[in-house]
């Protein structure tokens, strides 16, 4: 059996190893998940699971999702994902999927949302550096965008380049990170290094598909 669970970001914490070094730790409230809807390759062209996490009161869940819930015999849930895995007959609607799944010394990878930091400029979201000296002469654009490409020709700006814009809030996966300990009374994870998002993100965690560990 595959193992995925998703989870909630806790915070960041530290332990301590055998040999007595500080570990940074991520703690992640994992489950417990339940398994909302079974797909295979001959009725939906690919074999995968759907996992459910954290309750959500029925007045709030629609009639196609009020079925499939009803369907695995699970009380509605607020998060859903989709893993797609090897063998989904190892699996059963409404099976639980508890944090023990993973044990100490795992490798997996984690995939969560980034923090939103609104617009920026290029310094803020392409670490780039300040246009001229902070001397008289240059003018109040030390951090603007400074010089677009060439003149007269070809007389355009080249796709992709770096510009002021949006930055963050978007899906990153941080590979091959190291479960150090695992909670199962507590439906915790900790997992060696840091993980994106603001406490209280939703978090996905599964196997390395690069191996290694860090």
């Amino acid at each position: 059996m595959d193992k995925v669970i998703i989870g909630k970001k806790v915070g960041m914490s530290q332990v301590f190893d055998e040999t007595g070094r500080v570990v940074p730790v991520t703690v992640i409230e994992a489950g417990p998940c339940v398994v909302t809807q079974i797909k295979t390759v001959e009725q939906d062209g690919y074999s995968a699971i759907q996992v459910g996490f954290a309750e959500k009161r029925k007045s709030l869940v629609n009639k196609p999702a009020t079925g499939t819930f009803k369907k695995a015999g699970v009380t509605p849930r607020r998060f859903l994902r989709e893993f797609q895995v090897a063998n989904v007959a190892a699996y059963q609607l409404g099976q639980e999927i508890r944090a023990d799944v993973f044990v100490q010394g795992d490798v997996v990878d984690v995939t969560s949302r980034t923090k939103g930091r609104g617009t920026t400029g290029v310094i803020q979201r392409w670490n780039q550096n300040r246009v001229g000296p902070m001397s008289h002469g240059t003018g109040p654009v030390h951090r603007a965008v400074g010089s677009m490409g060439a003149h007269s020709f070809p007389s355009r700006v080249f796709p992709g380049k770096k510009m002021p814009g949006h930055y963050g809030d978007e899906q990153v996966t941080i590979q091959n990170l190291t479960v150090v300990k695992v909670d199962a009374a507590k439906n915790c994870i900790l997992i060696k290094g840091g993980i994106p998002g603001a406490d209280g993100a939703l978090v996905s965690i599964r196997p390395a598909k690069k191996g290694g560990g860090r």
